[in-house]
């Protein structure tokens, strides 16, 4: 015995704590990326909620919902439940663009319904052109700085390609990374809030 708790007690104790440390970190980020984005002046950039598979079609038309991957009846929920979120946060969200994929659309729409979302091609999936890529990624960083000293926060839902281009994380499909755009140039990952 050591103290008044037996030896094994103690070890247990301290395991159970090691291991529950994560969780108590990743909702402090999460806690942190909310107030972020009830403060405004933040970007939220959300990947589509879940549709089965990887890529697109062969038959793929960008117009054409019915010849691409989109979201699933589980995804159409998951959008919605995040905007609901989003809400209940009383994040004052003023704008959402959206790639002109029908899955980013579609939850760009079942989230934010109140404002209407607009297509931005820059929003697009990363191709295989890495000069294409690289001008797209920039343009998007570019939009992000520009939202520095605005009120409110604007909504930008792509795919995973580009949210690790422009921040270094993957996310899961309906998460949100948020960034904060710092005075001078470039901004800051604040947190990143799991689906």
């Amino acid at each position: 015995m050591v103290g008044s708790q037996p030896l094994c007690r103690r070890v247990g104790t301290l395991l159970l704590g090691a291991l529950l440390l994560p969780e108590a970190g990743a909702a402090s980020e999460n806690e942190a990326a909310w107030a972020a984005l009830r403060d405004g002046g933040t970007v939220a950039v959300i990947r589509h909620a879940l549709a089965p598979g990887t890529g697109d079609p062969a038959n793929f038309r960008l117009g054409n919902c019915t010849t691409q991957r989109d979201l699933s009846s589980e995804g159409r929920a998951q959008a919605s439940r995040l905007g609901a979120r989003f809400r209940t946060e009383n994040v004052p969200v003023i704008s959402v663009r959206s790639s002109r994929w029908c899955r980013t659309l579609h939850t760009a729409s079942l989230a934010f319904p109140a404002v209407s979302a607009d297509p931005d091609q820059t929003l697009d999936p990363l191709g295989e052109d890495a000069d294409t890529s690289a001008k797209r990624t920039r343009r998007v960083r570019e939009l992000v700085e520009s939202w520095r000293r605005r009120q409110g926060t604007l909504v930008l839902v792509t795919h995973e390609a580009n949210i690790s281009a422009l921040t270094g994380h993957s996310p899961a499909e309906g998460a949100v990374v948020v960034l904060r755009p710092r005075q001078a140039a470039g901004f800051d990952v604040v947190g990143t809030i799991a689906p």
